[in-house]
């Protein structure tokens, strides 16, 4: 039978508003030493979303930073196997959950951590089956709330959040958190892609989540149209593109970035590149961007 959050966490009883109430106190408590939240959201699958998340996470922290990433995608998590944690027991103490590190030092939470097996589906329970598809959206948004409020993040200079596929998904994250210190968004060279990308762009303007700027990744691939372009007609920051490479979704396999195993590859250097301009763009949202390298 798999495992659910609560069979780590703890059940709090039946009294759901005072659970819900206590939950949202824990959650700001948490994020209290998270100098930065930033949600990588594409509205398409299949755009190496997962893959970005991952190398801006080791960027960060092989200049130093301290980072957490939170897997968002809790039907599809894959972000405990490309920062090398896939297996970790999670160990919960006084203070929380305590999430896995990574060989780089990102701390990371994901549903992948609870599934007892590869196999194993993330089910939805629900009164009657028929309901199942109506109860799901609260109970991924529930689910949300007790990573980040459960989670012994600790201080991190940035904390980045993997979303699933789907315009819908920001609006949840958004009204969970204190504070969304921006978005980013990413796309590939299709027409198709570019549809669903500028919903995603309006979606963050109406959930207030301001949008630092978008990413093309495997550029080259396809002969379709510039995400530069489409960063100009809606208005946002271009912040730069990543070439395809195979390497890339090799590395991401073995649970070793691109940035650390590669670091002088092109689509290695674009990747860092971008990490330094996020850290800019936060800094000219008027967010707290992430602390500069701490001295050795």
């Amino acid at each position: 039978m798999p495992k659910r959050y609560k069979d780590i966490a703890g059940d709090g009883g039946s009294n759901i508003e005072r659970q819900v109430s206590e939950q949202h106190a824990r959650l700001h408590a948490r994020l209290a030493e998270v100098r930065a939240i930033v949600a990588v959201v594409s509205g398409k699958g299949g755009v190496g979303k997962s893959s970005l998340t991952a190398n801006l996470a080791a960027s960060w922290a092989l200049e130093g930073r301290r980072v957490g990433v939170l897997d968002a995608d809790l039907n599809g998590p894959s972000m405990a196997t490309m920062l090398g944690v896939r297996g970790r027991r999670l160990v919960v103490g006084a203070e929380g959950v305590t999430p896995p590190e990574g060989a780089l030092g990102v701390r990371v939470m994901s549903m992948d951590l609870l599934l007892p097996s590869d196999d194993a589906p993330l089910v939805w329970e629900a009164p009657t089956q028929a309901e199942s598809h109506t109860w799901r959206g609260a109970m991924e948004a529930n689910a949300l709330r007790e990573f980040l409020a459960d989670t012994a993040w600790g201080a991190l200079d940035v904390l980045l959040l993997d979303l699933p596929p789907g315009t819908d998904r920001l609006v949840t994250v958004a009204s969970l958190l204190p504070t969304l210190s921006g978005t980013i968004v990413v796309t590939i060279p299709s027409e198709v892609a570019h549809l669903v990308v500028r919903k995603s762009i309006t979606i963050a303007a109406q959930a207030k989540a301001p949008v630092l700027g978008l990413v093309e990744n495997m550029a080259g691939l396809f002969p379709g149209p510039s995400g530069v372009d489409l960063a100009r007609e809606a208005g946002i920051p271009f912040l730069g593109a990543v070439p395809f490479d195979p390497a890339l979704a090799a590395a991401a396999d073995l649970g070793e970035p691109l940035v650390a195993s590669a670091p002088t590859c092109e689509a290695a250097r674009a990747l860092t590149a971008i990490a330094r301009t996020v850290a800019a763009a936060l800094a000219r949202a008027g967010a707290p961007a992430p602390r500069a390298p701490r001295p050795a």
